[in-house]
């Protein structure tokens, strides 16, 4: 099971938190190290977040092996233009250690405090889709011009040209994202729900990839969660405890034991954490998104993915 760090930079979080935290990574031997790309948050009063690609941009010139991914980069954010240019650069930035999200986007209140037109539903996936097709052509997945409704691309050769950028396809949607995962990402993502949905998910997206012509083994196939842990009781309650103390929604331990738990998380001693992580396995998951709110310790990190590793 590949791992990586995930981070929540709308909480609050700095770019040298940002550096410490991918430097950690891959000191650690982390496959990746992963950010989201939100301009807020929704029920917490931090306004304001580091911008996604330009972070990674900076992390692609300070870190050497690791993967860097944007988990996901709402469409509605880019037009596909901007998209496919900052993605290439950071491509080029970082010697091919680039992976590009892409989402329909589902925070309506950050589009509104900055002005950004926030769609339907049905148009986001519509938008998104397009968005897809545009970036095939601009990358040179497809030859020609293109023309949708939205988004139109004419038929010239897009440099820089990334040569091994993969694209994610992440989000909650049960049918359509699926689709156009199977249909034009490279991975799939999406967060930790019970077994028999998961499974469907990804059935769902095999059987697109193989309507669409490509090969279903090669969609990879990721879960974001959060995990607590500990090698033993002890070790897990002082993690969970520490956790609790630094937790932006200021939950006891008691509530995010008790909510973490009721959604079958990856939560309680080694030997409990790695039983559900080799259950994704048995799904055909290959890698985990540890998803961290805090504390941003070296220690605390360091003693989980240690349980994850080991």
């Amino acid at each position: 099971m590949q791992l990586a760090l995930m981070t929540e930079p709308q909480l609050g979080m700095t770019y040298d938190t940002l550096l410490d935290l991918a430097r950690f990574a891959e000191s650690a031997g982390l496959d990746a190290f992963a950010r989201s790309d939100h301009y807020s948050f929704s029920d917490i009063d931090r306004p304001h977040a580091t911008d996604a690609l330009a972070t990674l941009a900076g992390l692609a010139r300070e870190t050497s092996r690791i993967e860097l991914v944007v988990l996901v980069s709402p469409v509605t954010f880019r037009h596909p233009a901007v998209i496919a240019k900052m993605a290439a650069t950071i491509d080029e930035m970082s010697k091919g250690r680039f992976a590009l999200g892409i989402g329909t986007g589902w925070m309506e209140l950050e589009h509104q405090i900055f002005g950004i037109p926030f769609f339907d539903q049905p148009e986001r996936f519509a938008r998104m889709e397009e968005a897809l097709t545009y970036l095939h052509h601009a990358f040179g997945r497809r030859e020609g011009a293109f023309q949708g409704t939205y988004y139109s691309l004419e038929a010239a050769e897009v440099l820089p040209r990334p040569a091994n950028l993969r694209i994610i396809i992440g989000g909650s949607g049960e049918r359509r994202t699926p689709r156009l995962a199977g249909t034009y990402a490279d991975e799939y993502n999406f967060v930790f729900r019970p077994a028999a949905d998961m499974a469907l998910r990804i059935e769902r997206a095999r059987d697109a990839a193989k309507r669409a012509g490509r090969d279903p083994d090669k969609l990879a196939i990721s879960v974001m969660t959060p995990v607590i842990t500990g090698e033993n009781q002890a070790d897990y309650e002082r993690t969970l405890a520490r956790i609790a103390a630094a937790d932006p929604w200021q939950r006891t331990a008691e509530e995010l034991a008790t909510r973490y738990r009721d959604r079958g998380l990856p939560i309680g001693t080694a030997t409990e954490v790695r039983n559900t992580v080799s259950a994704l396995a048995d799904l055909g998951v290959s890698r985990l998104y540890v998803q961290h709110f805090g504390p941003y310790e070296r220690d605390l990190l360091g003693e989980m993915f240690g349980v994850l590793q080991g």
